[in-house]
């Protein structure tokens, strides 16, 4: 059997194919994000499910479903199958007490971005990109450009001038060319856009779904979450959205899944985990639309959250729709208390946006759309200590011959 199955690439929107051997942006006919596209049937008559127990615990573990040809074109620091860590203490407190954390914190380059970013550069390397550039709100340029270091490829890193100061320094030690903007992600992604348009294909634009196989690695969090509850569903997943693309990767993951039968019945509700400071899909999903509006004056601590239209947004709210999922928001006051809370009563550290999934299962219970029998799974997305700031310290200072009592 093949290494992987990719068959073609398909729009997301108009459904057009197009060509996976080659370097591909967005659907030449409408401008929409590109979804890669398997065999599904060759994998489902050549291969049970319980063989990826005796494969590497990482995400390659699921190459048939990913798009990397070969495994010598493999760029990989060991990411994937992190933790699903039970909550029991958080759980019984907010009234939950089957909540489960999916803990990305863990991940090479501290947050699930790793999972894009070793799927992304290695079928660009494949594919014969030498160059890449992206607009980031951190994370993601820190994982890209450790990873195209790792490949041997040259990266253009734009990021906001308030995105975490780590991460700008993993983009300077891995040797990116990093950039620094006043302003939000949009602007860098024009300045981006302006780069790629004028480098007559000698850079290629590695953006957020501007790029196909940057979900394929996101993905990969949903299989996993699956064959570590023994290939069951649970019934709700909460993931903090920016651009949303786990929210559906891990929608397009079940869907295969489901088209291979190594899962039944109804799917996990996605819940979107938006911050009050920046609701494009929250708002567009209350009002029944198919897309969101650009966010003005978008503002959040949890920064990886704060992107005011993504691209991705119709794939978001038909993600959405298709589980019975929810869109909700938390202000910053909640996360930030949320954060506290859960290193408190469990000892992991997560990240803002992951506070603000915590802080919207605790809302959604309270209301009942969760229930207490409930399955429930929260994504924390990074590591806390890539975000320093969001814990302040008052501690006493004590002379050197000070006694404690």
């Amino acid at each position: 059997m093949s290494f992987s199955q990719l068959t073609h690439l398909e729009c997301g929107r108009c459904g057009a194919d197009h060509d996976s051997e080659r370097p591909q942006n967005l659907c030449t006919k409408c401008g929409s994000p590109l979804l890669a596209r398997y065999d599904l049937a060759a994998v489902r008559s050549s291969l049970d499910p319980a063989e990826f127990a005796r494969r590497s615990p990482d995400l390659w573990r699921y190459h048939e479903l990913l798009p990397v040809r070969s495994p010598e074109s493999v760029t990989t620091l060991g990411e994937g199958m992190t933790p699903l860590l039970p909550m029991a203490r958080y759980g019984e407190r907010i009234g939950l007490p089957r909540l489960l954390m999916k803990d990305e914190g863990l991940i090479p380059t501290g947050s699930f971005k790793a999972r894009g970013a070793a799927v992304g550069v290695s079928r660009a390397a494949e594919l014969g990109v030498r160059r890449l550039a992206m607009p980031t709100n951190g994370n993601a340029g820190a994982a890209w450009a450790l990873y195209s270091a790792r490949a041997g490829l040259t990266a253009t890193i734009v990021m906001p001038v308030d995105a975490p100061e780590i991460t700008r320094r993993e983009c300077v030690a891995a040797g990116a060319d990093l950039h620094l903007v006043d302003g939000l992600i949009s602007d860098a992604g024009r300045m981006v856009g302006e780069l790629v348009a004028a480098s007559d294909g000698r850079v290629f634009d590695a953006s957020t779904l501007k790029e196909p196989y940057r979900i394929e690695g996101k993905k990969t969090m949903g299989i996993e979450i699956v064959e570590q509850l023994g290939w069951r569903m649970p019934d709700v997943i909460l993931y903090p959205t920016g651009g949303g693309v786990g929210l559906i990767g891990i929608h397009k993951a079940l869907n295969e899944l489901r088209e291979l039968g190594w899962i039944s019945g109804p799917p996990p509700r996605l819940v979107a985990v938006q911050a009050e400071g920046c609701a494009p899909i929250v708002r567009a999903f209350e009002a029944g639309e198919r897309e969101s509006r650009f966010w003005e004056g978008s503002r959040t601590v949890a920064f990886g959250i704060n992107v005011p239209k993504p691209i991705g947004d119709f794939l978001i709210l038909e993600a959405l729709a298709e589980t019975s999922g929810t869109a909700i928001t938390v202000t910053d006051a909640e996360l930030l208390a949320e954060l506290r809370e859960v290193a408190a009563l469990e000892g992991t550290f997560v990240c803002p946006e992951g506070a603000a999934a915590f802080a919207a299962a605790r809302k959604l219970r309270a209301s009942g759309w969760i229930g207490a029998d409930d399955q429930v799974v929260v994504l924390n997305t990074g590591a806390g200590l890539k975000y320093p700031g969001t814990v302040s310290v008052d501690a006493p200072i004590l002379a050197v011959d000070a006694h404690l009592t």
